[in-house]
């Protein structure tokens, strides 16, 4: 019992590192949203800065000058930690001026890229300028031993943590009991509402920055006596400190320190059992307790990161649609060939990299770029084909390209099970999730010298056919023949890639990406194309994995660590994540690649590449989000409209002639509508304590139009999702004499529903005609059925003039006509429609109820959530009213017209009076 005491009491220093740097987390994501990846490399610059001036220099990290200037004099404790604090705390204010407050309105992914920028532009910049050999610190706090019983703790872990604990609770208190505390709280919950109060959500980011980043660097001198002072220790730190902000929701100042310290406690002990106890594994046990409590936090509890009430959010960025295929895929393949033949072998080896790189890339491409799932995982992925490809093509004799396959289904099942946590939560949780999942498996496989032995594996040279494939060795390295060999896989991936995107399964990874709750709307089973999504990224990386194998001969983890993984994510961002042009660019500019190749010959830069491609990665985020080849699809995109460009009119736009304000017609009485097609029977909708539906039933006869309408907070949009499987509700809901209860929103949808919702929800980033298909796929029958069902659906809309328009440049008219489309394509029994004249005028409105009758002549039965009454009692059936959740009348329009109970409930009590007199 004692030693596990000892070695609990040992995590102490690390743990409160852990919790100081999650305590600076949590004050960067509360003020600005932002998951500040840097953190671990600020607290490394805090550290060198003291320890410089500790031994009378002054650090220098500015290109062109000293690497130090001579103070004359060795600095004192208490004076360095104070410069050094002041230096982290003013880089702080520098960066959130120059960087995140221009990203201030940019999805969290981007912030998140460009901290990582950041975070590699320190690094690098220290590795460069101070090198790589370890600095020594002296101690801050007493190293003396004290004896507890048979325990002996070391007292600077005991006093590293009491100082840490005592920094939260002041900080804690600061920020519950002060105004600014107050007002940073008010600005993460809106800044809307911060703005209107007189408080600048600018300025409060701004200070919580210089706060957190001094305390990041005060974390960094406290830890540099016990942890070796070099450039990659500090950023080891990120994913338990992660974990640690986790465990404190991102939001409670205290207790992200007992998180970090309990952390910190924990793997300290779990290093002890890996060593102690003969069935563990006997490397990356304690890479496996913070990757424990994040799954525990974010999986099991579903419970995302808390959201920022920011004023405007934009998305990742477009995701072009490729025209052709057929020229820009020979032409670039016949010139990088003669490349491949002509270059000398230095030039033809960085070619190489950049079709391997280039494969990696794709796969980010598709789960991050296509599926929205943020995985900076897929380097390690690839790592995991290039382990498995080892024993599999040496030890079982299996030959090329059976091999490489069978490695890169490997890498698909680790794929799928990174993916798993992507079913429950989503965004940027998900990539920290990955990143964690990334740091356990480099520690229990790829450094796991009991598994892969201390010099690598052996990865023999490919054949096929009797023809040697392989990179070669010596004078012969690199091979022709191995680089053909790359080039073929790597343009057989951009096409399938390419493929993916025009196809219906890439259109509802697009859709998802863009918006999870419309695609399962539009019958999207979301689940499963997720899973998908991972499953072939996770095999595109396995076979670039693979490929860098037998590149290079021996497997070790150096090309596939999960620091190295996320640098990697970043360059692909930088050059173009959503497109397919955008992976072969970052195949290009990769380290190691062609561009490196060419860069470091001419200037032979060196280290200094990694500063100026991570510099550019944060430039590139800030005046270019979509990537280096944004602004060249948007110059292309913008001469394919003008050259196709009709007028642009507005089909729901009244005719010139048209009475601005037309006379609603009285529907002819519907003496019999029929049978009923849509049941609900003693519909609840409960949120916590509040009712928001009570025992709400219905019957929608088939070939109608039934209005549900109410005032405002009546119940009208729960009672919607609940009938479509949006919200959770008891009672029975059944169509055409099928019962729908227990089914999800896209089972829901492909048994008969269609769907549309109130602030209409469509995809911007993808075309007219694609947010429609996105409907279709889950049930056409055959591609033609579905290219016929698709010009039907358009035309009855008058959308085919712009079906090939990006959803966003539409008007409100057109965008509601959209989203009708996107739920008729699929030919459901019912139709469910949340508000459709919600944004558009009298006229508008007049022609879009011309449209719904048509929809309702055409044999398609139509529940309609409406404000606009004029429509309403002109178009429907029969009427339905809510109010508090509860059924209050029902009939046709005539009789709603003057029912005293809708009057009072939309007038108030004195006017119902006067029209029951």
């Amino acid at each position: 019992m004692s030693q596990h005491l000892v070695f609990l009491a040992l995590g102490l220093g690390n743990g409160a590192v852990f919790g100081a740097l999650a305590l600076a987390l949590v004050l960067t994501y509360r003020s600005s949203g932002v998951i500040n990846f840097a953190t671990g490399s600020i607290a490394l610059l805090g550290a060198y800065v003291y320890a410089f001036l500790r031994d009378g220099q002054l650090l220098v990290l500015i290109p062109g000058l000293p690497r130090t200037l001579d103070l004359g004099t060795q600095l004192g404790l208490v004076p360095a930690m104070v410069i050094a604090v002041a230096a982290t705390a003013l880089l702080g204010l520098v960066l959130y001026l120059l960087v995140f407050r221009p990203l201030r309105n940019a999805p969290p992914v981007a912030k998140a890229v460009a901290s990582l920028g950041v975070s590699l532009v320190i690094t690098a910049l220290i590795a460069v300028r101070m090198g790589t050999t370890a600095v020594a610190v002296e101690p801050i706090f007493a190293t003396d031993l004290w004896t507890v019983g048979a325990v002996r703790v070391p007292a600077d872990r005991v006093y590293l943590a009491v100082t840490v604990l005592v920094l939260a609770v002041g900080l804690a208190a600061a920020f519950r009991f002060t105004r600014f505390g107050l007002v940073t709280r008010a600005a993460a919950e809106s800044e809307k509402g911060a703005y209107l109060s007189g408080v600048s959500p600018d300025r409060v980011a701004a200070y919580n920055w210089v706060i957190s980043s001094g305390i990041a660097g005060l974390a960094g001198i406290l830890i540099a006596p016990i942890v070796p002072l070099i450039p990659v220790s500090y950023t080891l730190f990120i994913v338990p400190a992660l974990a640690a902000a986790i465990l404190s929701r991102f939001q409670w100042v205290f207790w992200a320190v007992p998180a970090g310290l309990a952390i910190g406690m924990l793997q300290s002990e779990a290093q002890y059992l890996q060593t102690s106890v003969s069935w563990m594994p006997k490397s990356g046990v304690p890479e496996l307790v913070p990757l424990a409590l994040i799954l525990l936090v974010l999986v099991v509890r579903a419970r995302p990161l808390p959201g920022r009430g920011a004023v405007i959010v934009q998305t990742l960025g477009r995701a072009p649609r490729p025209r052709r295929l057929l020229l820009p895929t020979v032409l670039p393949a016949v010139v990088a060939a003669l490349a491949v033949v002509l270059l000398t072998d230095q030039w033809r080896n960085g070619l190489i990299s950049t079709f391997i790189f280039g494969v990696i890339a794709l796969s980010v491409v598709v789960v991050t770029g296509f599926a929205g799932q943020v995985s900076v995982a897929q380097l390690p992925l690839a790592g995991t084909a290039a382990f498995l490809l080892a024993p599999i093509a040496d030890r079982f004799g299996v030959p090329f390209p059976i091999a490489p396959v069978l490695a890169a289904l490997g890498a698909v099942v680790i794929g799928v099970v990174i993916g798993l946590p992507a079913l429950r939560i989503r965004g940027l949780t998900v990539a920290v999730v990955t990143l964690a999942l990334a740091f356990a498996l480099e520690a229990l496989w790829f450094r796991n010298t009991a598994l892969v032995g201390a010099d690598g594996l052996t990865v023999p040279s490919p054949t096929l056919f009797g023809l040697d494939l392989g990179v070669g060795a010596g004078a012969a390295f690199p091979r022709v023949q191995f680089g053909l060999l790359c080039l073929v896989v790597l343009a057989i991936v951009a096409v399938g890639v390419a493929r993916l995107r025009t196809s219906r399964l890439g259109s509802q990874m697009l859709a998802i990406r863009a918006n999870e709750r419309a695609a399962a709307a539009a019958g999207v089973d979301v689940v499963r194309v997720k899973l998908v999504a991972f499953a072939l990224g996770a095999f595109i990386a396995g076979i670039g994995g693979a490929l860098l194998a037998y590149k290079f001969g021996t497997v070790t983890f150096d090309p596939y660590t999960a620091i190295l993984g996320l640098t990697f994510f970043g360059a692909v961002y930088l050059a173009g994540i959503t497109s397919v042009s955008g992976g072969l660019l970052a195949g290009v500019t990769a380290v190691s690649g062609i561009f490196y190749t060419l860069v470091h010959d001419l200037l032979g830069t060196g280290l200094w590449y990694e500063v100026i491609a991570a510099t550019l990665l944060v430039l590139t985020v800030i005046v270019n989000p979509e990537g280096i080849v944004g602004p060249a699809h948007a110059l292309l995109e913008r001469r394919r409209l003008r050259r196709t460009a009709e007028p642009l009119v507005d089909p729901a736009a009244a005719p010139a002639d048209q009475p601005e304000s037309p006379e609603p017609e009285v529907p002819a009485p519907a003496a019999d509508l029929g049978e009923p097609l849509l049941t609900v029977r003693d519909l609840t909708v409960r949120y916590g304590g509040v009712v928001a539906v009570d025992g709400f039933s219905l019957d929608v006869p088939r070939g109608s139009i039934v209005g549900l309408i109410g005032p405002n907070g009546a119940g009208k949009t729960t009672a919607i999702d609940a009938i479509s499987g949006f919200a959770v509700a008891s009672g029975s809901v059944s169509l055409g004499g099928h019962s729908l209860d227990g089914l999800r929103p896209h089972q829901r949808i492909r048994a008969g529903l269609g769907r549309t919702f109130q602030a209409i929800e469509l995809y911007g980033d993808l075309s007219v005609r694609e947010n429609v298909v996105v409907g279709l796929t889950a049930r056409a029958r055959s591609h033609r059925q579905a290219q016929e069902r698709l010009a039907e659906t358009l035309d009855t809309l008058g959308l085919t003039a712009l079906a090939d328009r990006p959803a966003g440049e539409l008007s409100q008219g057109q965008r509601q006509l959209v989203s009708i489309a996107r739920a008729l394509v699929g030919n459901p029994q019912v139709l469910l429609l949340d508000e459709p004249a919600g944004g558009l005028d009298t006229a508008e409105s007049h022609w879009l109820g011309e449209r719904l009758r048509d929809l309702r002549a055409a044999g398609v039965t139509i529940l309609m959530v409406e404000h606009d009454m004029s429509l309403v009692l002109s178009l429907c059936d029969q009427i339905t009213v809510l109010d508090f959740g509860t059924v209050i009348a029902s009939g046709p329009p005539e009789t709603i017209r003057t029912h005293p109970r809708v009057v009072e409930a939309y007038l108030g009590s004195a006017h119902a009076e006067e029209v029951s007199a």
